[in-house]
């Protein structure tokens, strides 16, 4: 089967090319990707699909899907937004690329074999901080889905092993302006509990397991050095990648908060300023079978020795269905770390598409499977339910 897939894409390989270029050279934002939505939609009508967008109530979602008759029904996500800046840092370039390119080929298939079943292709916007599948998730992407999948670019070809929940908490502290040489006494300085919340937060890094990770940044504290700043400003990322930690970290960053609060008289708003992404909950089989179809293919092989660090929305597919966010290398000898401009450059090059493509092949090979092996099917499952290792 792999074989026949492999070949069902390079068929389609000068246009899906095409299609990646365009979108690597017209970067775009979260729920701004017009061009890419659309390029991507027009490609798949072009080869006989009906695509309904927009989808989800968000203007640059998608789906589109192929119905064989009764039987497995499996997705296949695929990202297009790009970084501020930087464009394609993270390569959603390719994502969305490989994701058509597997959809194509499943449908392909199911069609020459006479297979029943559904594969449905999801275009999910705003991955870089604006949720995406968070919202496609709470309004029904993934009712009747029992299996997703999606290739992620990255510097090696490795399974999925996992990611952290991430909370975004935007703190606001008001306090009393005044003049902080001749009248201190009767400021109250909101600078100085930013400052407190940072204390805190870095002392309590001392306590948390090695998989928590915690950043901020402060946009607000003042204007200039002799008035008491009334109002400071900050944001932090929570992370953790064991999912029941997440909500003990917030209660105790709320703490740290109050605690600012009662040091400096000051009052505090709380609100997150993006969508919460949950932890990755990877799939053993799926791994397996990915990483078997990529070695396959003759890719080099790298397992990682922990879960990742970084977070995604598809942490909030991942705890609804089974599945895997599994990944492809750019470069063949260099290593550009994500969300950079080595990476944005090497995600237009000509050896990041091809290996896109093997990893295209190899996720249609799950889906495949997926829809036409029970045994293949239950073990998916099973894992999911008991929550087995991830690789």
């Amino acid at each position: 089967m792999l074989n026949r897939i492999i070949e069902i894409i390079g068929e389609s390989k000068k246009g899906l090319r095409e299609l990646s270029d365009a979108l690597w050279k017209n970067p775009e934002t979260a729920y701004k990707e017009f061009f890419a939505a659309s390029e991507a939609a027009a490609f798949l009508e072009k080869r006989g699909f009906s695509v309904t967008k927009p989808y989800c109530d968000i203007e640059t979602a998608f789906r589109c899907e192929f119905d064989n008759g009764p039987g497995p029904v499996f997705a296949i996500a695929a990202e297009y937004d790009a970084l501020p800046e930087i464009g394609h840092g993270c390569g959603h370039n390719l994502i969305c690329t490989a994701g058509l390119a597997a959809f194509l080929a499943t449908a392909q298939i199911m069609k020459e074999k006479e297979i029943k079943g559904k594969v449905i292709l999801l275009g999910t916007p705003a991955e870089e901080g604006g949720g995406g599948k968070v919202f496609m998730a709470e309004r029904g992407a993934l009712e009747g889905v029992e299996g997703v999948i999606m290739v992620h670019p990255s510097a090696k070809n490795t399974p999925d092993m996992g990611s952290t929940a991430n909370i975004g908490l935007e703190v606001i502290f008001h306090g009393k302006c005044a003049h902080a040489a001749a009248y201190p006494e009767k400021g109250i300085n909101a600078l100085d509990a930013v400052n407190l919340l940072f204390t805190g937060v870095n002392t309590y890094r001392q306590y948390v397991p090695e998989h928590v990770r915690f950043h901020g940044v402060i946009l607000e504290g003042g204007t200039v050095p002799n008035v008491i700043p009334d109002r400071a400003r900050c944001r932090f990322y929570l992370r953790s990648a064991d999912e029941k930690w997440a909500p003990i970290i917030e209660q105790r960053f709320r703490d740290i908060v109050k605690g600012a609060e009662l040091m400096t008289g000051a009052t505090a708003e709380i609100a997150p300023f993006r969508p919460a992404y949950r932890a990755r909950k990877p799939n053993c089989t799926m791994n397996h079978a990915y990483i078997e179809y990529m070695e396959a293919q003759g890719a080099a092989i790298f397992i990682p020795k922990r879960a990742g660090r970084g977070s995604s929305d598809f942490g909030n597919f991942s705890q609804l269905v089974p599945g895997i966010h599994a990944y492809f290398a750019v470069a063949e000898k260099s290593e550009p770390t994500g969300h950079s401009q080595e990476f944005a450059e090497a995600a237009g090059k000509d050896f990041a598409f091809e290996n896109a493509m093997r990893a295209a092949a190899a996720q249609a090979n799950v889906a495949c499977r997926f829809i036409t092996d029970p045994k293949f099917r239950q073990a998916v499952k099973d894992d999911f339910k008991k929550g087995s290792k991830a690789y």
